[in-house]
């Protein structure tokens, strides 16, 4: 024997229908398809791509360098400045030293890989990779390549003198200081 199931009746369908009109408005938003959602992600992400470059371009006409300090510059010597003793001015990488003939500057940037030289008895010596100079800057043990730079100088009276590290002069130029 097989029972049918019971038929609905109308008032089933009715209460039925009316739970959905209750839950489905046509004011109630409908949810958004997904190929619309992924057309407004797509058109946001090339408008915030856009914006960005905007602003890439606008910051390129201002440097983006500090500005460094003055290549050429006066320096006030020691009155006790020793014949053969380097002074370095300090945050400058220029050794002024002073001699029987006069003074000259010597950069002090190692010509191997640009490190900062420093003094010592003999001359002038690189912690990085132990390039020796002598004191008048010519090289005494590599790896360095050439001599240091000698670079532009002048009296300017007083004990003062100026620098000019943008300038390079022969090696043995020497300026007389009154």
């Amino acid at each position: 024997m097989t029972v049918k199931p019971h038929p609905r009746s109308g008032a089933d369908e009715a209460s039925r229908s009316d739970s959905q009109a209750v839950r489905a408005s046509r004011l109630d938003e409908e949810p958004m398809p997904r190929r619309d959602f992924l057309g407004r992600a797509a058109l946001w992400s090339a408008a915030s791509a856009m914006f960005l470059a905007v602003l890439g371009i606008a910051r390129l006409p201002r440097a983006a360098v500090l500005p460094s300090p003055s290549k050429k510059y006066r320096v006030t010597l020691p009155a006790s400045m020793a014949d053969g003793v380097a002074f370095v001015p300090q945050g400058r990488s220029v050794a002024i030293v002073r001699d029987a003939d006069g003074i000259y500057a010597i950069s002090t940037v190692c010509t191997h890989l640009g490190c900062i030289v420093k003094h010592t008895p003999e001359g002038f010596e690189c912690p990085c990779h132990g390039s020796r100079f002598g004191g008048d800057g010519h090289v005494v043990r590599g790896p360095a390549p050439k001599a240091l730079s000698w670079l532009a100088l002048q009296d300017t009276g007083g004990g003062t003198i100026m620098i000019d590290e943008g300038k390079v002069v022969a090696a043995g130029t020497k300026v007389k200081v009154a």
